[in-house]
């Protein structure tokens, strides 16, 4: 049964909320706990809907999951997995299958892959992880929409990734903590949610380095045994609520944000005059008095401005003085939401031209990736499709702000990555109804 939510806009946030733990993170730790036999437990858990699909996914393996809501708390009881091949039913739901690779060859030397899903922001072809996969000695065919890895064990290698892709990291990271001998991935990504993927495996056993210049280095050992371990907090979801407080001239504190992992984007948001301070446990975001100010900038892998920060940013911006130009760099099709917010009242121009100095994978190359936002411009109230998950929390933030009634289709997006999102605007003021259609 679909599921629309109905605001009433023209509303300012305030109270406090608190977040839990990283979607990005605490998906790739329960992939992790397959990799030994018995029983992880992973606390400070979401209640999203990607932890969901990827229980399901692993349950299908043989896994044994109880998962306490309430508490945060996950255990994955591994010991007894029945099968290594992914069931078609979970392709095109999300990226996790392609990152069972590695754990499921460690555990029976071969494994059964289908086709990836995700958001629809752009291409995100798996030649990374299959490249990688083959330097560390698995043979890979594609048939039958799936891909067939076998290897008895796998080899430590020299892995340089053409881009410092988060999947790809990961996936090779989690293969190579039991691969015969040391692997290097060079180029690699670094954000927090990949360190904290590196502490569990740790935790469980594994050897893991972070070396300079974006070099993991992993040291292979013969078997890893369960671990507990607390899920990094999202430091997406603390953002989208930060720009939340400051665009509708709100108050918010928003415990368990963390100024370490939110350094960069902290500081663009003093840039556009964003007024924030640090209290015990989090971080107090005050709109009242903020005068925002138009700023250029640019997205990057991390410790740059991450892409999924872009979105929330973008709706701060139709409610500065000026135009403000942000350039994506990487991912080519992440300004999809903009015509819809055009609707509701923004004034937002999409360039093929690359409008910004950093190195672009995607220059001339004809993909709307750099936009132009005129502000400050008052929003009204629509009839909203979300087209994807970063794009669904910024819509709603629009819809705070827009005079007028919002009506949000497509909210299982917004489920799938932000933790209890209808009840903590309500908490912070917002009225906000769910209907079912």
């Amino acid at each position: 049964m679909a599921k629309k939510f109905i605001i009433e806009g023209g509303r300012y946030l305030k109270g406090e909320i608190r977040i839990r733990g990283a979607k990005n993170a605490v998906t790739k730790q329960m992939v992790a706990a397959l990799s030994a036999p018995g029983k992880s437990v992973l606390t400070n858990v979401p209640e999203i809907g990607d932890v969901e699909i990827t229980r399901g996914i692993l349950a299908s393996l043989g896994c044994v999951i109880e998962h306490r809501q309430d508490e945060g708390v996950l255990e994955i009881d591994a010991a007894n997995l029945s099968t290594p091949v992914v069931p078609r039913q979970y392709s095109g739901l999300n990226r996790i299958p392609i990152l069972l690779a590695g754990v499921l060859l460690h555990r029976f030397g071969r494994a059964g892959i289908p086709m990836m899903g995700g958001c629809d922001i752009g291409p995100r072809p798996v030649d990374f992880h299959l490249e990688g996969f083959r330097a560390l000695g698995a043979d890979i065919e594609y048939r039958d929409g799936a891909y067939h890895f076998t290897a008895k064990r796998l080899r430590g290698a020299r892995v340089t990734l053409p881009f410092p892709s988060v999947g790809a990291t990961e996936n090779l990271m989690m293969a190579a903590a039991t691969a015969q001998g040391t692997t290097e991935i060079r180029n690699a990504a670094i954000e927090p949610e990949i360190v904290d993927l590196a502490l569990f495996l740790q935790g469980m056993g594994a050897i893991i380095t972070q070396e300079t210049d974006r070099t993991w280095s992993i040291q292979g050992v013969d078997s890893l045994h369960p671990a507990t371990h607390r899920v990094i907090n999202d430091r997406i979801e603390a953002a989208s609520f930060a720009v939340s407080a400051i665009a509708t001239r709100g108050d918010v504190l928003i415990r368990g944000a963390d100024q370490l992992h939110m350094l960069t984007f902290l500081n663009w948001l003093r840039k556009a005059g964003g007024e924030f301070e640090m209290v015990e446990d989090g971080i107090r975001f005050c709109g009242m008095h903020s005068k925002l100010k138009p700023i250029a900038v640019e997205t990057g892998v991390h410790p740059g401005l991450m892409t999924d920060w872009q979105q929330p940013l973008v709706i701060l911006l139709t409610q500065a003085e000026g135009m403000s130009v942000i350039h994506e760099t990487v991912y080519e099709n992440r300004f999809g939401y903009a015509e819809t917010l055009n609707r509701m009242g923004a004034r937002i121009q999409l360039y093929s031209e690359c409008l910004g100095g950093r190195d672009c994978r995607f220059r001339q190359l004809g993909h709307k990736h750099s936009a132009v936002i005129m502000g400050p411009t008052p929003l009204t109230g629509a009839h909203i499709e979300i087209p994807d998950l970063r794009a669904g929390f910024s819509y709603l933030v629009a819809a705070v702000l827009a005079k007028g009634r919002t009506e949000i289709s497509g909210v299982q997006y917004i489920e799938r990555g932000y933790d209890r999102v209808v009840e903590k605007f309500r908490q912070l003021g917002v009225p906000i109804s769910v209907e079912q259609s």
